[in-house]
């Protein structure tokens, strides 16, 4: 099993990924243009484990940004498809991301954010030195409309 960065998206890896995404989210609608955007926007790396195949098994995304208290790295889309878990796959994943965070971009802080009830994914983040914060998560979305931005909150 390799894991490797995408920097292009072949048709099959999109359908790989589409799978993925939706075995992460039922909530998000996952598109091929959305994919084609993750590979080619600066500052976004997506990783893929691809198993002897080729078929993408795994993926996560480490999205940079600086800020005036430092330079981050928001780790996102942390998912293993279902039928490759219990293989080591997310901590090589998530392994590749923090080699390529130190090799590449130097001093920065990585964040990630998890459900408690991923218990699993939650040791695992742990065991990488990720140290959990008390902290309130905040998401506003701001979806185009025709005419405006619609926008909506949850805590």
């Amino acid at each position: 099993m390799d894991i490797t960065q995408l920097h292009t998206l072949s048709e099959a890896q999109i359908a790989d990924l589409l799978g993925l995404m939706r075995e992460l989210t039922a909530e998000t609608k996952v598109t091929a243009e959305m994919l084609r955007r993750t590979v080619e926007t600066p500052g976004t790396h997506l990783f893929a484990a691809v198993d002897n195949a080729g078929r993408i098994v795994g993926c996560a995304t480490l999205g940079v940004y600086c800020s005036p208290t430092g330079y981050k790295g928001a780790v996102e889309d942390v998912v293993v498809a279902q039928t490759h878990r219990g293989q080591g796959l997310g901590r090589k994943l998530l392994e590749a991301i923090i080699d390529f965070a130190g090799n590449e971009l130097g001093d920065v802080d990585l964040h990630l954010t998890s459900r408690p009830q991923r218990v699993a994914a939650n040791a695992l983040y742990q065991s990488l030195g990720f140290e959990r914060r008390e902290t309130n998560f905040y998401r506003l979305k701001i979806r185009r409309g025709r005419d405006k931005a619609i926008v909506s909150s949850y805590a």
